[in-house]
C-alpha cells in the first residue's frame, strides 16, 4: 500500500526542531552494516543537498518567496546534517567514493527499469554504463594505493568490471543535452526520477572537486579531475531532461515530494532499526513541508496542487543489486554515444566531440593509465599480500 501524501500530512514545519545530540548521532559502521544503508545515505545527502541549492537559487529569483524558503530550508540544513554525519569517520575518501559509485549504479539502475518514458529510460542506461566504468577506475585506484579491496565495502551486490570507457565518455557540450519531460504531460513518476538522479549527480561532482585536491598520488588527483568532469556533464545531462517551463512554485512542489518519496523508500527497505527511526523522523518531517509548500502553491499560482502531484505515491526505488539488469545493458548499449539529444553508433559519433575528447586526452588518460594490468578478482588485499609474502620467503 502506497503512502497517501494528501492524507499524510507530517509533523507541520513550526514543531520541527532538532538539538546538535539529534543531529550528530552514532555513525554507522564501515562494514558491518549492510552496503545499501550506507547507499541510501549517501543519496539522501545528495536530494538534501540539492533542496538547499534549490532553495538558494529561488531566493535569489523570487523575493516573495525568500521567507518560506528560509524556513523550511533551514530544517533541511540541519536534516542534512543528520544523515550525512552517518558515515563513519573510518571511511576513507576513496572508500566513500567507492560508495557513491554504487549510488550512481544501483539507483540508476533501478530508475532506469521502472522509468516509464523509454526515451528518459534510455537516457538513464547511458549514463549508468558511464558510472560504471568509474567504479572500475575507482576500485583500481583503491588496490594501487594500499591493495583494498573495493568489494569489500560493496558487499558483493555490484560488479567491479569496465563500462563504457571513462577516456571516451568525454563529449562536446552540444552532445550533453536531452529532451525533456513536457512538464503537463509527463507521470509524476517520470519527474520524480528526474529529479532524483540530478541530485545524487550533483552531489558527487561537488564531493569530487573537493576531495580531489586532498590526494598526493599524481593519478589518484588526475583521476578526480576526470571523473569530476565526466559528473558536470552527468549534472548537464540530467538536468536538461527536466522542463525549464516549470513555475518555481512548480519545481519546488515536485522537490518536496521528491524527498517525500525518497525517504519513504528508504523507510521501506532499512534493515538497521536505529537508522530507520532517523528516515522516519525525515519522512514525517518532509510531509510538513510538502504541506507547507502545497498551501503556498494554492496562494501564489491560485492551482491545486492534485494537478500535478499523485495522491498515492509510486513504488519506491529497489534498494537491490541489479547485476543482471547491468550486464544487460552493458552488453547491449555500451558502444552508444550521443549526437545532441540522441543516442548513436559509436560510428556516428560527432567530429565535435571527437576532437574535444582528442584535446582532452591528448597528454594521456588517468583513467586508462590507473587501471593498466588491473582486473578485480575476490580477495585482493589477502591475494596481494601472499603474493608479496612468497616472493619474499
Amino acid at each position: 500500500m502506497g503512502l497517501d501524501i494528501f492524507k499524510e500530512k507530517g509533523t507541520s514545519l513550526d514543531k520541527q526542531k532538532f538539538t546538535w545530540r539529534e543531529m550528530v548521532q552514532p555513525p554507522s559502521s564501515k562494514l558491518d552494516d549492510d552496503a545499501f544503508t550506507r547507499v541510501r545515505i549517501i543519496l539522501m545527502n545528495g536530494l538534501e543537498s540539492e533542496s538547499i541549492r534549490f532553495s538558494h537559487a529561488c531566493a535569489r529569483m523570487n523575493r516573495d518567496l525568500q521567507e518560506p524558503l528560509a524556513h523550511v530550508r533551514r530544517v533541511e540544513q540541519h536534516q542534512q546534517t543528520m544523515v550525512n554525519w552517518l558515515l563513519p569517520a573510518d571511511l576513507s575518501p576513496l572508500e566513500t567514493t567507492i560508495g557513491f559509485e554504487q549510488v550512481a549504479i544501483e539507483v540508476t539502475a533501478s530508475v532506469a527499469e521502472r522509468e516509464p518514458d523509454e526515451y528518459m529510460a534510455q537516457v538513464y542506461r547511458f549514463g549508468l554504463l558511464e558510472d560504471f566504468d568509474h567504479m572500475y577506475r575507482f576500485a583500481a585506484l583503491y588496490d594501487r594505493m594500499g591493495g583494498g579491496d573495493a568489494n569489500n565495502l560493496l558487499q558483493n551486490y555490484t560488479d567491479i568490471m569496465p563500462g563504457r570507457p571513462t577516456s571516451v565518455e568525454h563529449r562536446d557540450p552540444s552532445d550533453e543535452l536531452r529532451e525533456h519531460y513536457e512538464k503537463n504531460t509527463a507521470e509524476p513518476l517520470t519527474k520524480l526520477h528526474a529529479v532524483t538522479i540530478m541530485a545524487a549527480e550533483n552531489q558527487t561532482h561537488d564531493y569530487y572537486m573537493t576531495i580531489g585536491p586532498m590526494f598526493a598520488d599524481p593519478v589518484a588527483r588526475q583521476l578526480y579531475a576526470e571523473i569530476a568532469s565526466i559528473e558536470e556533464q552527468h549534472t548537464t545531462q540530467y538536468e536538461s531532461i527536466i522542463d525549464a517551463n516549470e513555475t518555481w512554485m512548480e519545481k519546488w512542489l515536485m522537490h518536496e515530494a521528491m524527498e517525500v518519496y525518497n525517504y519513504y523508500g528508504c523507510s521501506e527497505y532499512e534493515t538497521n532499526p536505529r537508522i530507520k527511526k532517523i528516515w522516519d523522523r525525515c519522512l514525517d518531517y518532509e510531509l510538513g513541508h510538502l504541506h507547507y509548500v502545497m498551501e503556498l502553491f494554492k496562494k501564489v499560482e491560485n492551482r491545486d496542487p492534485a494537478e500535478l502531484l499523485p495522491e498515492t505515491l509510486p513504488e519506491p526505488i529497489d534498494f537491490a543489486s541489479h547485476r543482471e539488469f547491468v550486464r544487460a545493458t552493458l552488453e547491449n548499449e555500451v558502444d552508444l554515444r550521443a549526437s545532441g539529444a540522441d543516442f548513436v553508433d559509436k560510428s556516428e559519433e560527432p567530429e565535435r566531440s571527437i576532437a574535444y575528447r582528442e584535446q582532452l586526452n591528448s597528454e594521456g588518460s588517468p583513467s586508462e593509465a590507473v587501471a593498466a594490468g588491473y582486473t578485480w578478482m575476490p580477495g585482493t588485499e589477502l591475494t596481494a599480500g601472499l603474493s608479496a609474502k612468497g616472493k619474499g620467503a
